[in-house]
């Protein structure tokens, strides 16, 4: 008998079974795919870690996060510095006084280009952003929202602008300095080896069957256990009895090729909605492959195309409008009624978290449940 078994052997997951493992307690991790570490797996291609789940930058600003993700790897200094391509213009991401000087070649200073934003929003009449359109243009003017975000945003939720809620970009960086850092956080970077290296190290000497699907024995492996955690999809779980929970998904294209350097940068964005994929990651830049002498004649690239989520594809981002929220909260009340049962991460709590925020929540989950 185990005192937990953990479905997942994802971040959530691996985080649970760490604490739970160095608490005493007897530890089953199982996961269907055959490999561990989620959508955070990276395989090594010709000497190059591989994103196989898109692409993963981890940064926080929480200490606590940052020390503890550090007993299981090292970090470099990668700074997340994405590029966006608009036909065959190039921007720098996030938007700042690069991209307005740019766009606006008689913008210089940070005065004049929140006075071009201003005259745009003000053209446009909005005063209260009721959708993603409104709210974009109100952040960063119609040229930029035009060229940069629209055919983008449309593409990657498969909805047009003026159908989604305001608040999917009211977290958009927009900086009024000449600085291409996407994130804000204290602390930043990818582990040195990958992210499957790491998830390994936080599973060390705790028990792990892959290629083992929870639902084709539930009641098997439920009474194996004193307590679940259950990582997978919360609405599956209950059988869809209230319908299924809506997510995105995506679609990757990952090809070799011989040559070293395709793109100059990790991550750039396609912005036309005439382009099918939104951007094109190429893996070595993520551990500065070019550089440093690190020579390698090869290079991996990987193109990212969004994709409607049907039942049996694999979800990634949950989609919190109303009507799934409403339906999440009908889920949410049965998983509260469950004593066994404990719901954690992405898909078990529909919601979207970044990495640290996933390991911010396993361990306070962790810290309760195992009474640290």
């Amino acid at each position: 008998m185990y005192d937990y078994l953990i479905v997942g052997a994802g971040l959530f997951g691996a985080v649970f079974a760490h604490e739970a493992k160095k608490a005493g307690k007897k530890v089953l991790v199982i996961d269907k795919r055959p490999q561990i570490a989620g959508n955070i797996y990276t395989e090594e291609v010709d000497g190059i870690n591989v994103h196989k789940y898109g692409a993963h930058i981890f940064h926080t600003s929480n200490k606590k996060v940052w020390d503890y993700v550090q007993q299981f790897a090292e970090f470099n200094r990668y700074t997340n510095s994405p590029v966006a391509r608009y036909k065959d213009e190039l921007y720098n991401l996030p938007f700042n006084m690069n991209t307005f000087s740019k766009m606006w070649p008689e913008v210089k200073t940070p005065a004049q280009a929140k006075a071009k934003i201003e005259a745009q929003k003000k053209e446009a009449g909005i005063t209260e952003p009721k959708n993603l359109e409104e709210q974009g243009i109100s952040l960063i003017g119609r040229d930029i929202y035009e060229k940069l975000v629209k055919g983008y945003t449309e593409k990657q939720w498969g909805r047009r602008a003026t159908e989604l809620p305001s608040f999917i970009i009211k977290r958009l960086p927009v900086r009024f300095v000449y600085d291409n850092n996407y994130f804000n956080d204290l602390y930043q970077g990818i582990p040195v080896g990958g992210y499957t290296k790491m998830v390994e190290n936080m599973l060390e000497g705790v028990e792990v069957r892959l290629n083992t699907d929870f639902f084709a024995n539930k009641e098997e492996f439920l009474a194996s256990a004193n307590k679940v955690v259950f990582t997978g999809m919360l609405d599956e779980y209950f059988d869809f009895c209230y319908g299924e929970l809506e997510y995105r998904s995506l679609r990757f294209e990952t090809e070799l090729l011989d040559e070293e350097n395709y793109q100059g940068n990790a991550v750039v964005n396609y912005t036309e909605y005439e382009v099918p994929y939104t951007r094109i990651i190429e893996h070595k830049h993520f551990e500065f492959g070019c550089q440093n002498g690190n020579y390698n004649p090869k290079t991996v690239i990987t193109r990212e195309y969004p994709a409607t989520w049907n039942k049996g594809d694999e979800p990634y981002y949950p989609m919190n409008d109303e009507k799934n929220n409403a339906l999440f909260a009908k889920y949410k009340e049965l998983a509260d009624k469950q004593d066994k049962v404990i719901f954690g991460g992405r898909l078990g709590m529909y919601k979207y978290y970044d990495m640290h925020q996933v390991i911010e929540v396993a361990l306070a989950c962790a810290e309760v449940e195992l009474n640290l």
